[in-house]
């Protein structure tokens, strides 16, 4: 075992939800991930599409049980002494396949913890030698700071409490499929004409709020001084064209809690006929261009989907996709960008 020690923090982290081209729905999950060494525990793994068990959505009491496994204060849930450090994020069933490690604790009065033997694993026992993660760990993590990062989750707010979304714009029809849309993939959303007289309380509940097209700017600023004089922050969406998963994107980034500097999908431009993609890590990428025609009907097209590499990429897209009024949204597992396509 390494004597060298890694770091441990926590940071909150997202699955991003939407509404997808074929007209599936992926589920929204707000979750806190694993920061060791200052990078995210999940994006030294293959590209997987996961979430820690530290999510915002399980009961408290459930929540707090999988803080206190960590702290091995409860047994482990696998055999072998295996915990579970990122699951499935639609069903959580082991069976979809989860990375599972062994915890212990180590050291002078066993003050070091220590997590190894990191595997994919679909069944109550793992095999090390054909699922084994062989680059990843054993890391040794200071007790004193572990315990520290974990216990503050018990005396804190749980994280993505604050998803839901005001609505509010003049086309009632769209913001009612456009809210049904947001509560299926599990973000809760209200329709409103303007925020005045709202208690504070209620306005503390918003993570976001997403104008439509037609709201007029002095309606705009109403609004934010509603929030400003309840001394609450939110994200502010201003509606790119009435077309509901293209809002779902852009409500999905707004809701987007991560640190900056911790996302994989950190820059998107849309300029003649070309994405530009920027990527800190590996991961699959997919881009889907949406556009209104003359009659203002929605065209959606998938134009790329495929693992890149870290950096910037240059991503040609069909004509006939983004032709007239057009929008690029990219996505990948943990983040989704918006943007329109510059003439």
């Amino acid at each position: 075992m390494s004597a060298e020690y890694a770091t441990f923090g926590l940071a909150p982290a997202m699955r991003a939800g939407g509404v997808l081209a074929n007209g599936d729905y992926q589920v929204h999950r707000d979750f806190v991930d694993f920061i060791v060494d200052g990078r995210p525990l999940l994006f030294q793994l293959s590209d997987l599409d996961a979430v820690s068990p530290l999510a915002s959505d399980v009961p408290p009491a459930i929540f707090t049980e999988q803080v206190r496994s960590l702290l091995l204060e409860a047994e482990a849930p696998l055999p072998d002494g295996r915990y579970v450090i990122y699951g499935c994020p639609e069903c959580a069933d082991l069976a979809c396949g989860a990375v599972t490690a062994i915890i212990e604790r180590e050291g002078e009065e066993g003050e070091d913890y220590i997590w190894r033997d990191f595997a994919w694993q679909t069944d109550e026992q793992a095999d090390l030698e054909l699922n084994g993660y062989h680059g990843i760990g054993p890391f040794r993590f200071h007790g004193a700071g572990y315990r520290e990062a974990l216990a503050a989750l018990l005396d804190g707010e749980s994280p993505g409490a604050r998803r839901r979304v005001l609505l509010i714009g003049a086309r009632v029809a769209l913001l009612a499929k456009l809210a049904a849309a947001l509560r299926t993939i599990g973000i809760g959303a209200d329709i409103a004409h303007d925020a005045h007289g709202v208690h504070a309380d209620e306005l503390r509940g918003y993570g976001a709020v997403a104008f439509g097209r037609a709201v007029t700017q002095e309606q705009r600023a109403a609004v934010r001084r509603s929030f400003e004089q309840a001394g609450v922050e939110v994200a502010y969406v201003e509606g790119l064209a009435p077309i509901v998963p293209l809002l779902v994107a852009q409500i999905e980034h707004a809701l987007d809690r991560s640190p900056a500097e911790r996302r994989r999908l950190t820059r998107l431009v849309a300029a003649d006929g070309e994405a530009g993609v920027e990527v800190t890590s590996p991961c699959r990428v997919r881009l889907t261009a949406y556009r209104l025609d003359r009659l203002y009907r929605t065209h959606a097209h998938e134009v790329f989907d495929g693992v890149l590499e870290p950096g910037r990429h240059r991503i040609a897209l069909d004509a006939k996709a983004v032709k007239g009024e057009s929008f690029v949204v990219a996505r990948t597992a943990g983040s989704v960008l918006v943007e329109a396509m510059a003439r």
